[in-house]
């Protein structure tokens, strides 16, 4: 990668971990830190845990479309500006629903097509890959920074502290995004990084492809479930909030040794694996309906727990990227990030309200039951090659018989030639494809 790919991705990769930790950091503490509202409430709790998931949902394609339109930065700038509103609402909030309106203004700066689109535009062909994998790195290791630092700072800085420190973060995002990141005009194809609304409808009801985000949905849907009712459960068995951080350490360190047995295994069976994932999150769930006597047995169920999230969290992704058509990876994508945030703000939701007016046993035969109803949604994906895309530059004269002999090349799976955009999009087998004949196909020198 030459310098400006490297500024791009590593000053948007900052800038999608200090936005994350804002939404992450209260998920592990807000249960017990939000006692002192005069209107807490467990349903209250599990609105503001999973409230941002909703207006992210609602969204994350429309922000994606405007980039488009206005240009990346501005949508950007604005998503998290309405980001840090939402944290000094939630900061100076009196009640629990000034949380939940600041956790849902918070998830409002749904910006994530966006800065992917921003990041296409500043990179070039054979090197977004990296761009995109270094950016995508990044929210993974927010989601688990975020575990350790929230117990930490509310401990020292009470819950507003967190809200109004997120808040800063945004600013100085802004500040990055402003200064720091490079400009660009819109020049990157968008088949494979922002959402197209005509390919939206088409591919919701794609046989594999809503297997897949059900998939997602009902993962964070159980994630954020449990965060609802692990902090309780932690103090209940007499550790304080600010040592939670020593638990979650301890299961992450686990759950990533269990992750790598898994992906041994999953090398050759990974639709067994991902079965024995769904299983693994059933039967953590049954086992906390049973009870939690100590600690110990809490930290090694949570971490089972973590070993097959990690698992789905890290293969789903990839197998949408695979199984969409060429050129349809934005769309795919875009459908997929919806159903995960509107599977956190369900889970949250639904976590509250059973725990409310019902009992938090419920909840965990509730998740445990979701599990079984997921098997054979996740057992009928049917198995995925990894595939590798090429996006290759088109003379408006590029005829369908160029793309009838494209398709014909070895180890090509898929074309998709989007006249107005002047690019050709092919999804291939790496193993057999030779980019100089398809480069030779299309006139293209070098």
């Amino acid at each position: 990668m030459n310098s400006t790919e490297l500024r791009t991705a590593f000053s948007l990769a900052f800038v999608y971990v200090l936005r994350m930790l804002g939404l992450f950091m209260v998920m592990p503490v807000l249960a017990v830190s939000a006692q002192h509202y005069p209107d807490y409430s467990a349903f209250l709790v599990g609105l503001a845990i999973g409230g941002y998931g909703l207006t992210q949902a609602l969204l994350q394609i429309p922000m994606g479309v405007l980039s488009d339109k206005i240009g990346r930065k501005p949508v950007i700038v604005i998503g998290l500006l309405m980001f840090a509103l939402g944290s000094i609402v939630a900061a100076y909030a009196e009640s629990m629903w000034g949380v939940v309106l600041g956790r849902f203004l918070q998830g409002a700066g749904a910006i994530a097509g966006a800065i992917m689109a921003l990041a296409g535009d500043l990179s070039r062909d054979e090197q977004r890959p990296k761009v995109m994998a270094i950016i995508g790195i990044s929210i993974g290791f927010s989601f688990y920074l975020a575990l350790f630092l929230g117990p930490l700072m509310v401990a020292e800085y009470g819950l507003s502290g967190i809200f109004l420190a997120t808040g800063a973060l945004a600013l100085l995002c802004i500040l990055l995004v402003t200064l720091v990141v490079p400009s660009a005009t819109n020049i990157a194809p968008k088949g494979d990084t922002l959402p197209i609304l005509s390919d939206v409808k088409r591919l919701v009801t794609q046989s594999q492809l809503w297997r897949l985000n059900i998939s997602v949905l009902l993962l964070h849907m159980l994630i954020t479930l449990l965060f609802v009712q692990i902090p309780n459960l932690l103090v209940e068995l007499n550790w304080p909030l600010a040592r939670h951080w020593q638990a979650y350490a301890t299961v992450l360190v686990a759950s990533i040794l269990g992750l790598v047995v898994l992906m041994g295994i999953a090398r050759k069976q990974q639709r067994i694996v991902m079965l024995l994932s769904v299983v693994g999150l059933g039967l953590v769930f049954a086992l906390m309906a049973l009870g939690t006597a100590n600690i110990v047995y809490l930290i090694v169920i949570v971490s089972l727990f973590f070993t097959c999230f990690n698992y789905l969290e890290a293969n789903l992704p990839a197998m949408v990227s695979s199984i969409s058509p060429a050129g349809k990876k934005g769309s795919a994508m875009g459908i997929y990030a919806s159903s995960q945030f509107l599977g956190a703000f369900v889970g949250g939701l639904l976590s509250g309200s059973i725990t409310q007016w019902i009992s938090s046993h419920w909840v965990f035969v509730l998740a445990s039951a979701l599990c079984v109803v997921w098997l054979p949604i996740i057992g009928g994906i049917s198995a995925t090659d990894r595939l590798k895309r090429y996006t290759l530059k088109a003379s408006k004269d590029t005829s369908d018989q160029a793309c009838r002999q494209l398709s014909e090349l070895n180890g090509v799976k898929d074309v998709t030639h989007v006249q107005h955009e002047h690019v050709v999009y092919l999804k291939v087998d790496d193993k057999h494809f030779d980019l100089t004949q398809a480069k030779h196909v299309l006139g293209i020198q070098g």
